[in-house]
């Protein structure tokens, strides 16, 4: 069994509107692995696509999990985001505190958690109640687009990911290993 050091848990935020903020919490998932760290990615937003980094995790069990929570994307009408989102959202917001608090993992990533409170799926406080309710040596990757001020905050570290130039621009359609 590897013996854990003690370690100061961290708050990561991976914001912006360039690419890369699943992809560098999947880079930290993958340098903990080089340690033994647990490391568990709950996508709130990801559904039952294929999408490469599940195969990646596979490959790195078991000190990867990713479980894709979502319905693929996020309706939203003149009623806003549909009882279906809501629910899916829910239904891993309350595995995330579950297994914030289990004391199973080393690190866990709350992929495109951003998103959903900025959506209005999930209240910010109890976002922050839990991440100040968590263990000490728990490190927490928060990704996605348009982070609350109150989790920029909450943070230790925080990195936006600008877009400068992108090959949509051009035309190009997404590529397999690079967009998904």
């Amino acid at each position: 069994m590897l013996m854990r050091e003690e370690r100061t848990g961290l708050v990561i935020v991976h914001t912006g509107t360039g690419k890369g903020k699943t992809t560098a919490a999947l880079g930290m998932a993958l340098r903990g692995a080089g340690y033994g760290f647990q490391t568990l990615m709950i996508q709130f937003i990801k559904g039952d696509r294929q999408y490469g980094e599940l195969g990646g995790a596979d490959m790195l069990a078991p000190f990867l999990d990713i479980l894709p929570m979502g319905k693929g994307f996020i309706r939203f009408d003149r009623e806003g985001p549909g009882e279906e989102d809501r629910k899916a959202v829910q239904e891993a917001w309350e595995l995330a505190k579950r297994q914030m608090t289990s004391g199973k993992y080393d690190m866990i990533i709350l992929d495109e958690i951003n998103y959903v409170i900025d959506y209005g799926l999930l209240p910010v406080e109890e976002v922050l109640g839990a991440l100040g309710a968590r263990p000490k040596s728990l490190h927490v990757v928060l990704t996605g687009r348009n982070a609350h001020p109150g989790v920029i905050d909450a943070a230790d570290l925080v990195t936006e990911m600008t877009e400068i130039k992108h090959p949509f621009q051009k035309g190009v359609k997404a590529q397999k290993g690079i967009e998904y």
